[in-house]
């Protein structure tokens, strides 16, 4: 039997001041005024819509996190922010310590725009820095500079909030092991709480895919990442999933609530939810996706609306869990995916055999060994339509 998990909330912001070549996410560059409060109203009514069809207005599920994405939300401003937080409170609870975070670009930030969005209710920032090289700045497509990048990190330390992330990424185009390692280490120096630490790749329907830069290769890649772990890890930053690095006790809630198979609500152009219900259907929606589209009147804000089947969960699940470096209740795959642990017992035993996982009794543990054949290791949860 299902048992329905934590719920958080995804709200996602689809504009930016201009789109990056190396980005797959569903932006748009502003070519016109922001049309913020249209935007703010139609994100409400979205949310009640949700509430409504999904009967979770009862209160009984409060809410874990709220994540507001883009796009660049910092483009909206403190008072509208605020004036959405107040009404998804008002229509479904907070939990006691919720995590609400929203993504900042540092080309769109000010000095006083951080602590606007500390009172709106935002406790957590997501900063999208890059890399703190000007030129690879401008490679990338970034509006900010390196100084720029800076200051924000700075502006999110005396702002007050429970946290804050830096979002750096790595294996850029014609980016030196020095280069990358040397971005790593001014972004060690600043002290961010969290620090998501990622290799850039090229995505279809992107500038870079259709002209693809230089990038290094797999030796230099790997190079980077085992000097820059040992970087992180030595300033005292735990890695607690792929990509993500974080101070004891600073992880990003909302996205370990994605990772562990929880369930969130999708509201804005082209958000994605997934939905656990007490009768045991697990469903995953889409919005409609271009912003003309999502503000016209009168119009379903659900572009797609699809069932997971209990042949579709263990993979669903594990390709979320096992990107988590933590242990794996059992349990959890029971509660999450309503399904019997003989379900996967021949393919955790293959899985086993590899030296894959590991079985502690009541957890598995993915091994360093599972972590670099991470992709065969899934493909064994993968339905076999034969």
């Amino acid at each position: 039997m299902l048992v329905p998990p934590p719920l958080s909330l995804y709200v996602h912001i689809p504009w930016c001041v201009q789109k990056c070549p190396y980005c797959d996410f569903n932006s748009h560059a502003l070519k016109t005024e922001l049309p913020e409060l249209d935007y703010i109203d139609a994100l409400i009514d979205d949310l009640e819509t949700d509430l409504m069809a999904y009967q979770l207005i009862n209160g009984q599920r409060p809410l874990h996190s709220i994540f507001i994405g883009g796009g660049t939300p910092s483009l909206i401003s403190p008072a509208e922010i605020g004036r959405l937080l107040r009404a998804i409170e008002a229509r479904i609870p907070f939990s006691d310590n919720i995590e609400i975070t929203m993504e900042a670009n540092p080309g769109t930030v000010e000095a006083g725009r951080f602590d606007g969005y500390r009172q709106a209710g935002v406790n957590r920032i997501s900063i999208g820095i890059q890399s703190f090289q000007d030129q690879k700045l401008q490679r990338l497509g970034r509006i900010h500079g390196s100084q720029e990048a800076i200051k924000a990190i700075e502006l999110a330390k005396s702002a007050g909030l429970n946290s804050f992330n830096t979002d750096l990424m790595h294996g850029l185009p014609d980016q030196s092991i020095a280069d990358a390692i040397s971005d790593l280490k001014q972004a060690i120096a600043l002290d961010p709480p969290h620090l998501s630490w990622y290799q850039l790749t090229i995505e279809p329907n992107t500038l870079y895919y259709s002209k693809p830069p230089t990038l290094p290769d797999d030796d230099d890649l790997w190079d980077i990442f085992e000097q820059g772990h040992a970087l992180l890890t030595a300033a005292g930053y735990q890695q607690y999933e792929i990509s993500g690095y974080s101070k004891p006790n600073k992880q990003c809630q909302h996205n370990l609530n994605y990772w562990r198979f929880g369930d969130y609500l999708g509201i804005g152009c082209g958000a994605h939810g997934k939905i656990s219900f007490n009768d045991g259907r697990i469903v995953r929606t889409v919005k409609v996706k271009h912003p003309r589209g999502y503000l016209q009147a009168n119009k379903p804000y659900l572009s797609e609306q699809i069932a997971v089947t209990d042949s579709e969960r263990p993979f669903e699940f594990f390709m979320n869990r096992f990107r988590l470096l933590e242990a794996c209740p059992k349990q959890d795959f029971i509660d999450r995916t309503g399904l019997p642990l003989t379900t996967i017992e021949a393919n955790i035993d293959w899985a086993l055999k590899q030296n894959y996982l590991q079985d502690n009794g009541d957890q598995w543990q993915i091994t360093e060994h599972g972590k670099l054949f991470l992709n065969d290791l899934l493909a064994a949860f993968v339905e076999d339509d034969e």
